[in-house]
């Protein structure tokens, strides 16, 4: 019988988020602070009006492109808080949450052997979906001493003949890194030098924690070669209902709504309406939980100082990235033993790219006292290691 599957596909390693999670699964008293889901409801409002939307039969499918209404609010928001100006019938796509988004993005942008540029350590499926349009990623390493942020000569160096599209997503998971407008107008000038295509993943927009998050799309020269993609997810607790959004040029826009039509038809009408809901009415829901996020950003801080780890501070996202090089194991021997000896599971550095190695992400998508507890177990592991190199 002849091989069935595709070699591109098997060759792409699995997440590297599952494994732990899959133990932890079945570890009584364990603790998770890996997976990047908020811990909060999806706030009430926003919940009935879903609920209202089946009361009253709206069950059908939407146009491809999304509802009308939903994408006109996401042109309201844009200019609301970017001063970004987007026409809802030509430049937005509402799709099954950001992950889509980003996929038909990648496909409608790549032919054969063009070359994308993947910033690391970053969100695991960016490498997988550009490999999967016929795309050769190539990776970009990001250092501590830069805060993880992306710098206009590391982008210059790694730029070929090749190069078709930049990959940027700031803030940043796993590092909690962001990009400040000083930095991102560097970024620009080499984007238009080269004529690169940005696809900017804006998913924690909502979640910064050092002034209001700036969006590459919004410097002069920038809109017409940026893909924006953003969604419901994490800023208004939305993860179940897989609702995302792509605002760009309109003849991109065009080719990923293609696409869309026949892999997906439309993404979930119920959602639709909720999300309306959300942007109409959800910033107060969204100053609440980054409030919470912040605490807990801090309290985190405090604690790795106190415990005398090595960990920057990032301002976006709600994640963590300790350094653990002083222990002289791998991340992911690190975590692993974590795991098994204080019931703690958090995510190897290197599940994020090779460049994540000597790290880890922790998720602070959790209640404080279930991080108060993970942090009293790791103080104990960190001095039982220390104890060990004595």
């Amino acid at each position: 019988m002849r091989n069935p599957l595709a070699d591109k596909v098997v060759d792409i390693k699995p997440s590297g988020i599952r494994k732990f999670f899959d133990i932890v699964s079945e570890m009584p008293d364990a603790i998770s602070l890996g997976v990047g889901e908020p811990d909060f409801d999806t706030p009430w409002h926003i919940r009935d009006e879903g609920i209202y939307s089946l009361e009253k039969g709206k069950t059908f499918y939407t146009s491809n492109a999304g509802l009308k209404e939903l994408r006109q609010e996401i042109c309201n928001y844009m200019m609301r808080k970017q001063n970004i100006a987007y026409d809802p019938l030509k430049e937005v796509l509402i799709t099954v949450g950001g992950s889509e988004a980003i996929d038909v993005g990648l496909r409608a942008m790549i032919n054969p052997g063009d070359e994308v540029l993947i910033p690391q350590p970053c969100y695991v499926s960016y490498e997988p979906c550009a490999i999967l349009a016929g795309a050769v990623p190539v990776t970009i390493d990001l250092k501590a001493e830069n805060e993880f942020r992306l710098t206009a000569k590391e982008l210059e160096e790694a730029i070929t003949e090749k190069t078709k599209v930049l990959i940027l997503a700031f803030p940043n998971n796993p590092t909690g890194a962001i990009m400040e407008k000083k930095d991102l107008e560097a970024i620009a000038e080499v984007i238009i030098k080269h004529d690169i295509i940005v696809m900017s993943d804006e998913i924690y927009a909502e979640l910064t924690y050092k002034g209001e998050h700036v969006s590459i799309a919004s410097l002069p020269g920038m809109k017409e070669r940026t893909i924006l993609i953003n969604g419901f997810s994490k800023a208004y607790a939305m993860t179940g209902w897989r609702l995302g959004y792509a605002c760009g040029p309109a003849n991109i826009i065009q080719q990923m709504t293609k696409i869309h039509q026949f892999a997906i038809m439309c993404a979930p009408t119920t959602s639709q309406y909720a999300a309306v809901e959300a942007l109409k009415n959800g910033d107060e829901d969204i100053a609440e939980m980054r409030t919470a996020y912040n605490q807990r950003r801090r309290f985190l801080l405090n604690a790795f100082r106190e415990m005398g780890l090595e960990c920057f501070e990032p301002y976006g996202a709600f994640y963590v990235f300790p350094c653990i090089k002083e222990f002289g194991m791998t991340s992911d021997e690190f975590a692993t033993r974590f795991l098994e000896e204080e019931k703690v599971a958090a995510v190897p550095g290197t599940a994020f790219g090779d460049c994540g190695e000597g790290y880890l992400r922790i998720s602070y998508a959790y209640s404080l006292e279930r991080l108060k507890t993970a942090m009293e177990r790791m103080k104990r592991f960190v001095e039982k290691l220390r104890a060990e190199q004595k």
